[in-house]
């Protein structure tokens, strides 16, 4: 018996599949191979053509079947995993009226700064423990104001996953989650947030109806199953944004637990028992898979645009040619905990949240000529990055997070020996680096949502920590040097 899980992103679609007796994934593999093209048609813009994600995905179903032989019929459930806060709108014969505006498109930011002033901090930040900022709901309000005639034809406005569970099952539904990534999820209430629909002028009709989070969402219809080799009929039984299904993965549900990821972007996700909110909203908080009437479990979420692609972009312009990411690191170690000096601000990804949606770029400081070299520069950009997950993390505290341990899976930054020991000495918190990902994690929802496993200890009762990483036993030099690139952060913020 086998569970099949997705995880649709904007660099690339993943598939697993999850052997339910062992919780060992038997394949996986991912598609395009190069990173998914973002059109950018006006700066701050990021669109995708929906129809790439399920080519994408096509391929790598093909390749998950004929790796593991596994015959169809013993796929059991579906899970899926998703790019949060994207747009996709179709009209009433399910056709894709416009590419998807995605996560990292900043184009709502105005409509939703405007119904926070005019709605007020003290409706919104109770209620949605957000200010609307950049979220599906103003980048909706957008496509309303500026593509009037896109938005007369919408039927149904979706997110990624629900889109592909459409595109699955022929059923259009969401989930309290993904409506909380929309910012229309009213806490008070338990409730989708209709004081803000009302404010933007949205029919509720266009939205979806809501369903539980780990609960049947539709099947696989007899047309898909021919496309994909699927089985006719196998239940699609969970989905959650990206963030939340990596704390899934991690089997992060409770009160005081973090997650954290660091990919083109990097996250810090930490579960809240309470509803709360930071006074500037310069976090997010979202529901989190498992919250419900009786039990409040709030994703309290700061993310960081500029993560792996500042050190990507790195590697394409400061290192020596041809060089890989572990050699980079070895040129990063030859530097003290500091870079002598070196301070990077690593925000040239679009508006950060953490910092009130203002722009201030990448900005490199410090740098003397007669000292530095590229292996300074290297290794600031790490830092520089944990810097900015620390400057969240305290904003999080601040509103009732202790964050003693983290979870990660060991990929992408997290392979650093850098960034991860910079991260724990900074943070004094413990690190445990886990062997999973989105989509073995989403397989794993789907079995909860389908029954097979009786709750998340069960579903993720095999996860093994691969290595464990503790703060350094002097931690000066990080909280020094994290001082200063405190310092530089306010001083470029009082420029603006």
């Amino acid at each position: 018996m086998y569970l099949l899980g997705y995880d649709i992103g904007s660099s690339s679609v993943k598939a697993a599949l999850v052997e339910v007796a062992s919780g060992k994934c038997v394949a996986s593999d991912f598609f395009p191979k190069s990173e998914a093209h973002i059109k950018a048609l006006k700066e701050g813009w990021a669109e995708q053509d929906p129809s790439d994600w399920w080519q994408h995905l096509k391929e790598a179903t093909a390749s998950v079947l004929k790796e593991s032989g596994v015959n169809p019929a013993d796929i059991k459930a579906i899970g899926i995993s998703y790019q949060m806060h994207g747009l996709v709108a179709i009209d009433r014969d399910k056709n894709v009226l416009r590419d998807a505006i995605i996560w990292c498109d900043s184009r709502g930011v105005p409509y939703g700064e405007k119904a926070f002033k005019e709605l007020s901090p003290n409706v919104c930040l109770p209620r949605l423990l957000n200010s609307p900022g950049n979220f599906t709901a103003a980048k909706l309000r957008w496509l309303k104001e500026e593509e009037p005639a896109t938005f007369e034809k919408i039927y149904k406005v979706m997110l990624p996953g629900d889109w592909i569970a459409m595109k699955l099952t022929g059923e259009i539904c969401t989930n309290p989650e993904g409506l909380s990534e929309y910012m229309l999820w009213d806490f008070k209430e338990n409730a989708p947030a209709t004081f803000l629909m009302e404010y933007f002028e949205f029919e509720p009709s266009i939205f979806p109806e809501v369903k539980p989070t780990f609960s049947e969402q539709g099947r696989v219809t007899e047309s898909v199953a021919k496309e994909l080799g699927l089985a006719a009929g196998t239940p699609v039984t969970y989905r959650a944004g990206d963030q939340p299904n990596n704390a899934l993965s991690l089997n992060v549900f409770n009160p005081g637990e973090v997650a954290s990821t660091a990919g083109t972007s990097g996250v810090v996700y930490g579960i809240n028992g309470t509803v709360d909110y930071d006074p500037l909203s310069r976090v997010n908080n979202f529901a989190h898979v498992n919250h419900s009437d009786t039990q409040t479990r709030v994703g309290v979420m700061t993310c960081i645009s500029g993560t792996g692609i500042l050190n990507t972009w790195i590697k394409r312009n400061v290192a020596p040619e041809g060089i890989s990411y572990a050699d980079m690191n070895d040129l990063a170690a030859k530097v003290p905990v500091g870079s002598q000096g070196v301070t990077i601000l690593p925000f040239g990804n679009g508006a950060e949240r953490v910092l009130e949606n203002r722009q201030i770029g990448c900005c490199i400081n410090g740098i003397n000529f007669n000292i530095h070299n590229r292996c300074h520069v290297i290794r600031a950009a790490q830092e520089g990055i944990v810097f900015s997950f620390m400057y969240g993390m305290e904003i999080m505290k601040g509103i009732g997070m202790d964050i003693k341990r983290i979870h990660a899976g060991k990929a992408n930054m997290f392979l650093s020996p850098i960034f991860r020991d910079t991260l724990a000495s900074v943070s004094g918190a413990t690190i445990d680096l886990v062997d999973t990902d989105g989509a073995a994690g989403a397989a794993k929802g789907a079995g909860i949502g389908a029954g097979i496993y009786a709750d998340n200890n069960e579903a993720f009762g095999s996860l093994k920590v691969l290595e464990v990483i503790e703060p350094a036993a002097d931690r000066a030099p990080y909280l020094e040097a994290y001082s200063r690139w405190k310092n530089e952060l306010a001083r470029k913020l009082a420029e603006i």
